[in-house]
């Protein structure tokens, strides 16, 4: 945050036209905002665009700011109004197993939809600024976990931001209200209601407690093991990870599977039939969870070419893998810190 004083003179010196001095105004929530941009969205691509395009009408409506104070919720409010105009025209994002049933494995998969339907990772290290605040209902982690995503994107758009603002940034009803030009009451009444489809997809109540941190060291365990299992093609490890009830999705594909029978008949019959292509495995980090970043061999060239980015959804009672969501777009690799292509 920019201290009120040295805020006032930054504004008064963007005011003239300066842009580096705008930039460096905007710079200490840029991030806080993209993540807000990709709650909201449930896309990497759209947070960028929605964003550049709300922090481009910022600086155009500077000064209609009357207050340096509140430059944050000011930003705030044009990022979510922009979200709000681009959901108007976007389908909303989800993931196979919400739209298809699961696949049999000896049968055939379905081609691509490549239509912007589908949700997208987000990079950890897109929360590097952000902080958990106590009294939100959702810690950060959570907030921007697959299946948290998942349910968010079900409910209305406006919905959608009351419930954002409220329980994940801690807003009070009153800021939310100015924020989205409802009133206090219409903001309970849809803050009610956004908890309830919550409650119904994305699990139990969170009124007694906010969920803990996950347990680095043993998180990072499981990925260790997981992307050694796969280095060494031992499909009985893999298996052994995961949950009996395990699903693997892999957008843009509708095809998916559900348990470990039809996850390994997959495996076996699909992902590591071709014997003569090398593969390499990069565990990283995605949504707060672990990931591993693919890649292919060719026979005819000594590069690994980037394939899909598996994020794993761990059930952490049993501390076993739930699901495993297989992003199958190389172009997200430079957003994630990861080469487009590895060599020997």
């Amino acid at each position: 945050m920019i201290p009120l004083k040295d805020l006032d003179t930054a504004v008064r010196e963007a005011l003239t036209g300066d842009e580096e001095a705008f930039a460096r105004l905007i710079g200490p929530y840029r991030r806080e905002l993209l993540v807000h941009c990709y709650r909201m969205l449930g896309s990497l691509q759209d947070a960028e665009d929605v964003l550049q395009e709300a922090l481009l009408h910022a600086w155009r409506r500077l000064g209609t700011l009357r207050e340096p104070g509140s430059f944050r919720a000011w930003l705030y409010k044009i990022a979510t109004n922009a979200c709000l105009d681009a959901l108007d025209k976007r389908p909303r994002r989800t993931l196979p197993s919400a739209v298809y049933p699961p696949a049999d494995p000896l049968g055939p998969m379905a081609p691509p939809f490549e239509d912007p339907i589908w949700l997208e990772p987000l990079p950890d290290e897109w929360l590097a600024d952000a902080a958990d605040h106590p009294e939100a209902r959702y810690t950060m982690h959570e907030s921007i976990a697959l299946a948290f995503q998942l349910a968010l994107q079900l409910l209305p758009p406006r919905r959608r931001a009351v419930l954002i603002l409220r329980d994940v940034l801690a807003w009070q009803a009153k800021e939310v209200a100015n924020l989205l030009e409802m009133t206090i009451s219409a903001v309970n009444s849809a803050l009610h209601r956004a908890r309830a489809t919550m409650r119904k997809y994305h699990g139990a109540d969170r009124d007694a407690a906010v969920r803990s941190l996950p347990d680095d060291e043993r998180t990072q365990k499981l990925l260790n093991e997981y992307v050694q299992a796969w280095g060494t093609a031992d499909i009985a490890k893999l298996v052994a990870l995961l949950k009996d009830d395990a699903t693997w999705l892999m957008p843009p594909l509708p095809t998916w599977y559900r348990g470990r029978e039809a996850i390994r008949s997959f495996i076996a019959t699909r992902l590591l039939a071709a014997h003569g292509v090398g593969r390499r495995y990069i565990p990283t980090r995605a949504n707060g969870q672990p990931a591993m970043a693919i890649y292919h061999g060719s026979e005819a060239s000594n590069a690994y070419q980037a394939v899909g980015l598996q994020v794993l959804t761990v059930d952490e009672p049993a501390w076993q893998i739930a699901q495993v969501t297989t992003f199958m777009k190389p172009e997200l690799f430079p957003r994630f810190g990861l080469a487009a292509e590895l060599f020997e």
